[in-house]
């Protein structure tokens, strides 16, 4: 907010809550710049009252919330914060899959609850990491810092994706498996791939299905990526063991959801990237994508069309 007010007047929401539409629609008319969260829809309905509008910067890497066409339709540029939280996100993504595997939050409620009485053989059984094997459903960035803390544990790593990634095949040993035989044979499931009709709920009934009984899903992408509601149905049955979640359908997930009945499930408050290095860095490239934008130069990480060639 520094770098924001010394170069230009800025209006901020001071609620935790995202601002509400309406108030957004006020607000939105003679702005010249927007610095939003994934938390805020940004369409055509907020576009048509922003004639003054020249950029907008989305603080994260993902950018699902914003029309980014209808945005360059009217010649407004989209920037976000891309790569500053790679190896930030693979860690929370290893670290859910490590709590979910060795049952640490289950154990963890257990000890406050008064319940452990003492030192037994088959409490709190859980999988091992080391030698397992671990499928990524997305090897962009993310995917791939997952794939190289995977190698330090000795796990056989699986991967599937839009395209093969020869390069990293190389590098890491990792090998491109299709969509199926990923499914059936990992004992760890991590997705890391952005939101888009093509992956809205890639996880659903018949993918959960393929999986093995003891399968671990972990999802730190986006929620609607994974059918929740199925999702349930197969913990509930049995169908897989465990589920660690940093992303929901929706977002927050309500209280009286049926997931949050279910022991085998670790849900977390969209955190991933919550460190204070990476959120710090987050702001600033926000920041400066902002005031690029306001200048008329090119943004220093741009989401519009002409910048994705």
């Amino acid at each position: 907010m520094d770098r924001i007010n010394s170069f230009c007047d800025a209006e901020v929401w001071e609620g935790e809550l995202p601002p509400p539409r309406e108030i957004l629609l006020q607000k939105i008319h003679h702005a010249q710049g927007l610095v939003c969260l994934l938390t805020d829809k940004i369409d055509a309905e907020i576009l048509n009252e922003a004639p003054s509008l020249r950029v907008i910067s989305n603080y994260a890497a993902g950018f699902d919330n914003i029309d980014v066409a209808e945005a360059a339709r009217r010649g407004i540029v989209v920037g976000n914060t891309p790569e500053v939280l790679t190896e930030t996100t693979a860690d929370f993504a290893f670290a859910l899959m490590m709590a979910a595997a060795r049952r640490i939050v289950e154990g963890d409620r257990y000890v406050r609850a008064g319940r452990w009485k003492t030192w037994g053989p088959m409490i709190f059984l859980g999988q091992d990491i080391y030698g397992a094997t671990l499928g990524i459903i997305g090897l962009g960035r993310i995917g791939t810092a997952v794939a190289r803390r995977a190698k330090g544990f000795g796990m056989k790593v699986l991967y599937y994706s839009r395209s093969k990634r020869e390069q990293i095949e190389n590098e890491l040993g990792v090998e491109y498996a299709g969509f199926d035989r990923l499914l059936a044979e990992s004992d760890f499931i991590t997705a890391h791939v952005s939101l888009t009709p093509e992956t809205y709920h890639l996880i659903g009934e018949r993918e959960l299905q393929k999986m093995k009984r003891t399968a671990v899903l972990i999802n730190t992408s986006r929620g609607p990526v994974v059918d929740n509601m199925a999702l349930y149905r197969a913990l509930r049955d049995g169908k897989v063991a465990f589920a660690a979640l940093d992303v929901s359908e929706p977002e927050p997930i309500p209280v009286g959801h049926p997931l949050l009945t279910m022991e085998n499930v670790i849900i977390t408050p969209h955190i991933a990237s919550a460190s204070v290095t990476t959120r710090t860095r987050m702001a600033l490239m926000a920041a400066d994508n902002l005031i690029a934008g306001l200048k008329g130069e090119t943004l220093p990480h741009s989401v519009s069309p002409e910048s994705l060639g």
